[in-house]
């Protein structure tokens, strides 16, 4: 058969049965508005997404504002509510200035490509997420990734750059492991030569810090003049969108250039409502975050996960994905539903579940966790 006789797309189904036999294969499962299960897949890590009080953030912002933001914000989407929550994060987190976006996946793209280009050196964990792999990829920067938490990497790439400038790319809190970024020492690394330090703390905000103000402000670089934060809604504070943070000069360049947020329509009223709901609870109810860690333990505990965690994320590494798949959908059949992260969201050979700790877990919850756990991994043990 000629090239003109093939579909262009016959090229999926092979994809496909290839992805199926590696146990790669994804799908979409619509999960009910009131879910029959326990929930330790979600990233609700302080249990905001259906408080009350979030939920009327969120109605309350439609009513005045309306279902949509109508545009960019440098036309008709920006509106009081997004800059008031904008201050709002910012006196929170410890930052001059916040920008939001529509999303953490676009508030990490608009400020690594912002603060970069051409004439710029990229440092990137290796271990870093998607969107920030991807940012990079978009920069024009030249890019040197680095493993995973090792200091000295980054010293040595910085140490032999030609490029005017240079940014440093790490997670505070590393999404599919949970541990931390050594962030002092990055910081003491990046000062030496220059660079600034651009951290990405999607799973910090809300657990780590006093009162779940990141990692960032728990060890003391909250606000410094060469630090840049990126943040997301969508995960401690239960609604959706994203931010970035840091000296009020970078919030005016990302207005100028960034293309994430000049050509992208602004986040909806209401999950800015929602998000600055969340925020005022969180401020209130500082003991969410230490919940979120005590609850943490104790299932690394119930897993008999060798480290103790140092987020909301607990990973039970099994190996290959059909190993883990089965191991999922074994909680899932007893009630607890679970992640399952395979390649490529984890290195091959690592698949795991991947369990969130939520600071509105009740002891009827931890004990059910608990049971369904021990007797799933005690069968494949």
């Amino acid at each position: 058969m000629t090239r003109a006789g093939l579909s262009p797309l016959a090229w999926l189904d092979e994809y496909a049965r290839q992805r199926r036999a590696a146990g790669l294969r994804r799908e979409l499962r619509a999960r009910p508005p009131v879910g029959t299960e326990l929930d330790l897949a979600s990233n609700d890590y302080l249990g905001l997404a259906q408080h009350p009080e979030v939920i009327e953030g969120a109605v309350a912002a439609v009513r005045t504002w309306g279902a949509g933001s109508t545009g960019s914000r440098l036309v008709t989407g920006n509106t009081e509510l997004h800059e008031k929550f904008e201050r709002a994060l910012a006196d929170f987190v410890g930052f001059e200035s916040a920008l939001v976006f529509s999303s953490g996946y676009t508030a990490n793209i608009g400020a690594v490509v912002s603060l970069t280009g051409p004439d710029a050196l990229l440092v990137s964990d290796a271990l870093t997420h998607a969107s920030l792999i991807d940012a990079c990829r978009l920069s024009r920067a030249r890019v040197v990734v680095t493993p995973h938490r090792d200091v000295a990497a980054v010293e040595g790439a910085l140490a032999e750059r030609t490029e005017q400038r240079a940014v440093v790319v790490t997670e505070s809190v590393f999404s599919a492991d949970g541990d931390l970024a050594p962030l002092r020492e990055l910081h003491e690394v990046c000062r030496r030569h220059g660079a600034l330090l651009l951290v990405d703390e999607a799973h910090g905000l809300g657990v780590r810090g006093a009162g779940g103000r990141g990692l960032l402000h728990e060890v003391g670089l909250a606000g410094a003049p060469d630090v840049v934060m990126t943040a997301t809604m969508s995960k401690a504070l239960g609604s959706q969108g994203g931010a970035v943070l840091g000296p009020a000069a970078v919030r005016d360049h990302l207005i100028d250039t960034a293309r994430t947020f000049i050509f992208d329509t602004g986040l909806a009223p209401a999950a800015v409502g929602a998000a600055g709901a969340a925020l005022r609870v969180l401020t209130a109810e500082p003991w969410r975050a230490a919940a979120v860690l005590r609850h943490a333990r104790t299932l690394a505990e119930v897993c008999d996960v060798a480290e103790p965690p140092e987020s909301a994320v607990v990973s039970v590494i099994l190996g290959e994905p059909e190993v883990a798949l089965a191991a999922a959908g074994a909680c899932l059949e007893r009630g607890l539903r679970v992640g399952c992260f395979r390649p490529p969201t984890v290195p091959a050979g690592t698949s795991r579940l991947r369990l969130t700790a939520r600071a509105s877990l009740t002891e009827d919850e931890m004990a059910l966790a608990r049971s369904v756990l021990t007797d799933v991994l005690s069968a494949r043990a």
